[in-house]
């Protein structure tokens, strides 16, 4: 499956489910749910999209998705042209009061620049958020996927560096939490699915300090990751170096990267022990 329809399928399967207290009232605020429904139908496939298509994207009756539609435009999330609908910058504010109230994406900023500069490869950085990784931080050198990576650009964990990093770390009841919730779908035909070669592979990253994961995202794509940890030693983020694998072997991978993403890595960790994270 190619990786843009991965992201889709995600999308599309994706439900939020009312939750409920013990005395049985719905504490979901269903207004909230398909007012964030309505604007999550937007992405790179569907950056314009008529009032038909949110209602059908997002399963909404075209009255309700028009009245969420035009509360967006009043408000200036959305803009519309009478028969298309768009999202505009202003919808960035959602989340830059995330990044805003989150210092590792300032604190990192200068390390990872300085990592891309010294090795001629993008870098990010992600934490976990459910099943998928989230970017929050990202230095591009040259495009080597199909998609583009920006701030909030979410992929599968169990396929990619970062996110094996970051559940390598996870208790084992939110490992299992974790399997019981992922979709184990092979992105390309070197994704590894298989629960026990998975958990493998997370233990080699607890023993080594770092994962590779060759082509598994996209064919052609080679990454490493190195963990980020707070002041109380646990786990809160991922850093990587993206590759293209006709440029890099993986030996060459270990043998020129890995100290250097290792070295950024421990001098992030020690700059967050300096603030108030």
């Amino acid at each position: 499956m190619h990786i843009s329809s991965h992201c889709e399928h995600f999308r599309e399967n994706f439900q939020v489910k009312p939750q409920q207290d013990q005395s049985g009232d719905n504490t979901t605020v269903q207004s909230l749910v398909r007012g964030l429904a309505v604007i999550r139908s937007f992405g790179t496939e569907r950056p314009r999209q008529t009032l038909s298509e949110v209602a059908e994207e997002t399963g909404l009756a075209r009255a309700t998705a028009r009245r969420f539609l035009h509360t967006l435009v009043t408000l200036g999330y959305a803009d519309t042209d009478g028969s298309t609908f768009w999202l505009t910058p202003r919808i960035l504010e959602l989340g830059f009061s995330y990044l805003s109230a989150l210092e590792l994406p300032s604190i990192a900023q200068p390390r990872l620049e300085q990592l891309s500069r010294s090795i001629k490869e993008s870098s990010s950085l992600s934490v976990l958020d459910g099943t998928d990784i989230v970017y929050v931080n990202r230095v591009p050198v040259r495009k080597i996927m199909t998609v583009s990576i920006t701030i909030g650009t979410r992929f599968p964990a169990f396929a990619t560096s970062m996110g094996r990093v970051l559940l390598a770390d996870l208790p084992e009841s939110e490992l299992e939490e974790y399997w019981a919730n992922a979709d184990l779908s092979s992105l390309t035909p070197q994704t590894i699915t298989a629960r026990e070669k998975l958990n493998s592979q997370l233990q080699a990253v607890r023993d080594q300090g770092f994962a590779i994961v060759d082509q598994e995202l996209e064919p052609g794509l080679r990454s490493v990751a190195a963990p980020i940890y707070s002041p109380a030693g646990k786990v809160i983020a991922a850093i990587n170096v993206s590759t293209q694998s006709a440029l890099r072997t993986t030996e060459d991978i270990k043998r020129t990267i890995v100290p250097e993403l290792l070295e950024t890595a421990r001098a992030i960790t020690t700059d967050l022990k300096s603030t108030t994270y």
